[in-house]
């Protein structure tokens, strides 16, 4: 009986922890359909609405989820834990720890190591701004009276969410988890509602699709390939915020509820477009099976990427104790909230 209590007990906090896992540290990965398809199919180097491509691009996203962050993050690079610290600082450490090399060497590692920190700073840079600035803007898509308070709204919920970090990753957590759990649902309901109405798009988690695309377009696909990326911006988020709720609870959050919802979001724009060429200009909002529901969703997300800038956010402040402690960056006062 106290077995059985005991078990139940793990299964429970495992749960809880992965809630709270999914208010910060899925939060910038779970926002990226809000531009990923609208990039490839509408950016600066737009590919052609056919069948092939978007299936073609699909396919490369699930791949790019499957291979990067399922298999590489999750499965992977989350085993090399420095006392249950995660991310590139932690990696180094790891590395310097180990090698029995040379001088030379261990510069080299602490070199790459650097260069990484500087390039995760910079996404936690970029990802708040371009993550609320593409939720804000569906209220353009909504009417286009609201076109010019788009940016003033965004930098005053950027501001916001700045003034109420002080409080902490368990403050956050428990607040965002909820949120970011309704959030993903919303995407698989969205995405499967398009997906009824065009089957075809399963058929893009063959990888033959995202071969032929690579073959087919060569050039187009190099250029395809940088706004795809953005379908797992976030997911080094997943190894840097290991510290704050383990290993096992960012996997089980990740496979059983996160990548299945996420994806289907995308298969449901890649029907939305195949169904309606025109929607490129914003698939995701335009998923919306009713006017009605646009402006709820336009709130939803722009809560969502709230949500997830906490994510890249705790990620740098964990990134910055760990860089202090090898020495790579001055002393300051850190508050463990």
């Amino acid at each position: 009986m106290a077995a059985e209590n005991s078990s139940q007990g793990d299964k429970a906090g495992l749960a809880g922890t992965a809630l709270a896992a999914m208010g910060v540290v899925f939060g910038d990965i779970g926002t990226s359909p809000l531009y990923t398809v609208k990039e490839v199919f509408g950016g600066h180097h737009p590919l052609a609405v056919t069948a092939d491509n978007v299936l073609g691009i699909l396919s490369l996203v699930f791949w790019a989820l499957t291979i990067t962050v399922s298999l590489k993050y999750v499965l992977f690079i989350m085993r090399a834990d420095n006392k249950g610290e995660g991310g590139i600082m932690a990696l180094t450490a790891l590395a310097l720890r180990t090698a029995n090399a040379s001088p030379r060497v261990l510069w080299l590692m602490s070199a790459l190591g650097i260069f990484g920190a500087a390039l995760f700073y910079g996404d936690a840079v970029i990802t708040p701004a371009m993550s609320v600035l593409s939720a804000v803007e569906g209220l353009h898509v909504a009417t286009p009276l609201l076109k010019p308070y788009v940016l003033p709204i965004t930098v005053c919920i950027l501001v916001l969410l700045f003034v109420f970090q002080r409080h902490g990753t368990a403050a956050v957590g428990a607040l965002f988890g909820p949120v970011m759990m309704f959030w993903f649902v919303t995407l698989g309901m969205l995405g499967l509602w398009n997906v009824i109405q065009y089957p075809l798009v399963l058929a893009a988690i063959n990888p033959w699709y995202a071969g032929a695309f690579v073959i087919e377009h060569q050039g187009l696909a190099f250029l395809a390939l940088g706004s795809v990326v953005l379908a797992i911006t976030g997911g080094e988020a997943l190894y840097a915020d290991m510290g704050h709720f383990g290993r096992r609870a960012i996997k089980w959050a990740w496979f059983a509820f996160v990548f299945p919802l996420l994806y289907l979001n995308y298969l449901g724009q890649g029907a939305l477009i195949l169904k309606d060429p025109k929607a490129v200009e914003n698939p995701f909002f335009l998923m919306a099976p009713s006017e009605v529901l646009l402006i709820p969703l336009v709130v939803l997300a722009t809560v969502a990427t709230v949500i997830a800038s906490q994510a890249v956010i705790s990620g740098a402040f964990s990134l910055t104790s760990q860089a202090m402690q090898l020495g790579y960056c001055p002393r300051i006062q850190v508050n463990f909230t």
